[in-house]
């Protein structure tokens, strides 16, 4: 059973181990997701949040069997993660969908990121974290207090679901904006081209590659 969370303008439901099934998000999902660090080879995987841009956030945890969970026995959730149909959007996809793989064993894909995008188009500022973002593009401010809090805890607090569905519920409105500005600087092709590059990306990553990067000269 979900647990749900109400806050001023938006829905949180928590689902222990899974999605249920029947849920539709449409053909552009938001996904986000919280570990216990950085290093996808190294750090467990312990949320993964989702929208469908329509003001509710679905948060997913993720739990070992040495903590009473199902590790990766989540079949909804990889199911719409792999779906080709369904277009994922992430703020910093790379780290995203290496974490994934590395604990879900799928490829997500196709996917979107918003951070690429904005690396295109706003040349003019090295402000391109996800607070500056929705602060500039979308006149909304979001706190990222929680954001080095402990996510392996069996017991999520309020103050973290709502931190962990921020970074969801606004990358529909954020990829709009930008978008239109990846359009209009006529970078549109080149973003999606990256974007079609970062499975790949990832799965690099995890095999080492990001140090020595095989790009570097």
């Amino acid at each position: 059973m979900a647990k749900t969370l109400f806050t001023p303008n938006s829905l949180i439901k928590l689902h222990r181990h899974d999605l249920p099934p029947g849920l539709d998000f449409g053909p552009v999902v938001a996904v986000d997701t919280e570990t216990m660090g950085l290093d996808p080879r190294r750090d467990r995987l312990c949320l993964v949040q989702l929208s469908a841009g329509d003001g509710t956030a679905h948060c997913v945890q993720i739990m070992p069997p040495t903590l009473g969970g199902r590790g990766a026995d989540c079949p909804n959730l990889k199911a719409l993660l792999a779906d080709p149909a369904v277009v994922k959007l992430f703020h910093f996809a790379r780290f995203d969908v290496a974490m994934l793989r590395a604990a879900l064993g799928i490829e997500c894909a196709p996917v979107r990121c918003t951070k690429i995008a904005a690396k295109l188009v706003r040349t003019f500022t090295e402000r391109h974290g996800l607070k500056e973002l929705c602060r500039e593009l979308l006149g909304i401010e979001i706190s990222k207090q929680q954001q080095s809090s402990d996510w392996g805890a069996a017991e999520l607090t309020p103050e973290q679901l709502a931190y962990a569905a921020s970074d969801v519920l606004h990358l529909h409105a954020l990829w709009e904006k930008l978008e239109g500005l990846l359009r209009r600087e006529g970078r549109l092709e080149l973003a999606e081209a990256c974007f079609r590059f970062l499975p790949a990306r990832g799965a690099l990553d995890l095999l080492g590659y990001d140090d020595p990067d095989i790009f570097a000269h």
